[in-house]
């Protein structure tokens, strides 16, 4: 049976990432819809390749039990949820480390003679919710429109992804309760 992932990447459960979190959660349970989640910070997850790692690189094998535990959870996925801040314009190191780390060659893609294909077509659709303290438009005019360019057409395409959104609660830091509450509302119809 094909379940939701949700991959989550804030270290602090006091965040307002993590109450996104929560109520993803509630909404797939409310539909009764099977979900797992990966917490990358309770995990421990280690983003950064060892030497050993790197050997194997090239092969496209995982010797960390936690990336293998990770594939083998993203096979049984059809639809992949990532919940994080933006930082620095960016994917937190965790996050990227997880897809330095994860989709390896063999597992996510293949290169073949016309390029590139991907593999993990069996994930029909991915929501990517994050927080930022920019403005969502500046981050997309200014600030080199990461999630788009680098996020959803060039990494998750890569690995057989073509169906994505982006929601993106910004100034966070300055946001009122009523705009939160009215940006948690609307994920609970975005995973329905």
């Amino acid at each position: 049976m094909k379940e939701t992932t949700i991959i989550y990447a804030h270290p602090n459960k006091e965040s307002f990432n993590h109450a996104i979190l929560t109520k993803i959660e509630d909404a797939l349970q409310d539909q009764d819809q099977p979900y797992t989640v990966l917490d990358l910070y309770h995990d421990q997850f280690n983003p950064v390749h060892s030497k050993e790692e790197l050997q194997y690189f090239s092969e496209g094998k995982a010797v960390d039990p936690l990336v293998i535990s990770y594939q083998q959870q993203l096979k049984k996925t059809s639809h992949l949820i990532l919940i994080f801040p933006i930082w620095w314009y960016d994917l937190p190191a965790i996050l990227k480390g997880f897809f330095d780390k994860v989709m390896l060659n063999q597992f996510s893609h293949i290169n073949t003679p016309a390029g590139v294909k991907g593999l993990l077509t069996t994930i029909e659709k991915v929501t990517i919710i994050t927080t930022s303290k920019s403005p969502t438009w500046y981050l997309k005019y200014f600030g080199g429109n990461v999630i788009k360019k680098s996020l959803i057409q060039s990494t998750l395409k890569t690995i057989g992804i073509s169906k994505s959104k982006w929601v993106n609660l910004d100034q966070i830091d300055k946001s009122s309760t009523q705009k939160r509450t009215k940006f948690l509302e609307r994920l609970s119809r975005l995973v329905a």
